[in-house]
């Protein structure tokens, strides 16, 4: 009954959230990526997250996309699209928390809860040369609901790790949501145009997280004037960037910005759970490359959001902030 009543409201998400005026035929792009705290040696209880995104450019329709209703809240904050090229893009996907030890059934309060995430994200970006807008939506569950448990599980008996045993004190069954509105600047190219600078800002509110940052990502590489614009995309464990166009690039990225909630640390919005202190400043730092080839793309990074942390607090969030991506992409 269990397993019924969890596939029921998988499905219910799905259908309420994706706009089936746009056929499928319309998706340009298909990608997926997982993120994993092993990419970067601490594979401290298996944290983890997975996401497929769709993405919608209008080459195959011949019209530019249309926002769909989820992005409505902050449409009105976006450039009229006249002259410029849009994406529209869907991402599902489910993100895991684990403390650093799974063996332990109670672990200790100090540190990181169980958590997980199963959500649907909505982007709409217009962008031209030099500037790009994005406005987004996440809509999902935390909570025994989203499977973290189940996941873990299987992925452990298939590969010999231990069982976990903590799962029963992970957060609370919570319906969550975020809103998301960035620019990205592109301010600087060089005149061979193999290097570039990339200026971005961005606010989140929301029950999964709210906060407000900036940062900078320097590249170099090959058609960097076609793929600038997937670095709107840089949200950590939302979606990853990769150049859905022809080209090549090696990427370092430094972002920084303020906190104000977190449901992975600060626990359930609405009851008690478990939960942690941090430190609401932070700073990001990602390494990266991507390269494509035909109709095809690979990308990797790595990333620590956890550099003001120190002490107790940076081994509690490592699981959390400390992590590799890698994503795949291929041209419908």
């Amino acid at each position: 009954m269990k397993s019924i009543t969890t596939t029921s409201l998988i499905v219910l998400i799905i259908l309420s959230a994706i706009n089936f005026s746009s056929s499928a035929a319309e998706y340009d792009w298909v990608s997926t990526t997982l993120d994993n705290d092993l990419f970067v040696g601490t594979d401290n209880g298996y944290t983890n997250g997975i996401y497929v995104s769709l993405f919608e450019t209008g080459q195959k329709a011949g019209v530019k996309p249309d926002n769909d209703w989820l992005v409505n809240p902050l449409i009105w904050s976006m450039p009229e699209v006249k002259g410029r090229s849009v994406i529209n893009s869907y991402m599902f996907g489910q993100t895991m928390i684990t403390p650093s030890d799974i063996n332990i059934v109670d672990p200790d309060q100090n540190e990181i809860p169980y958590s997980a995430l199963l959500a649907v994200n909505n982007s709409y970006v217009t962008y031209d040369s030099s500037v790009a807008d994005l406005v987004s939506t996440t809509v999902g569950i935390v909570g025994p609901l989203a499977l973290g448990e189940e996941t873990q599980s299987l992925i452990h008996r298939i590969i010999g790790s231990d069982d976990p045993q903590g799962w029963d004190t992970q957060l609370e069954n919570e319906l969550v949501f975020q809103f998301s509105r960035a620019r990205l600047w592109r301010t600087w190219v060089s005149e061979n145009k193999k290097f570039d600078l990339l200026v971005k800002a961005e606010t989140n509110l929301g029950t999964i997280s709210s906060d407000i940052n900036a940062g900078a990502t320097f590249r170099y590489g090959k058609g960097l004037d076609d793929s600038y614009v997937t670095s709107i995309y840089s949200s950590s464990r939302v979606i990853n960037p990769s150049a859905i166009n022809r080209g090549w690039y090696v990427f370092s990225r430094i972002s920084s910005g303020y906190t104000f909630n977190q449901i992975y640390t600060d626990g359930n919005t609405f009851r008690n759970s478990r939960s942690i202190d941090y430190e609401k400043e932070f700073v990001e730092l990602s390494l990266g490359f991507t390269y494509s080839w035909e109709k095809y793309s690979i990308s990797f990074s790595v990333t620590d959001a956890n550099i003001l942390q120190s002490g107790v607090e940076k081994e509690t969030l490592q699981n959390l902030t400390q992590y590799g991506s890698l994503t795949f992409a291929w041209k419908l």
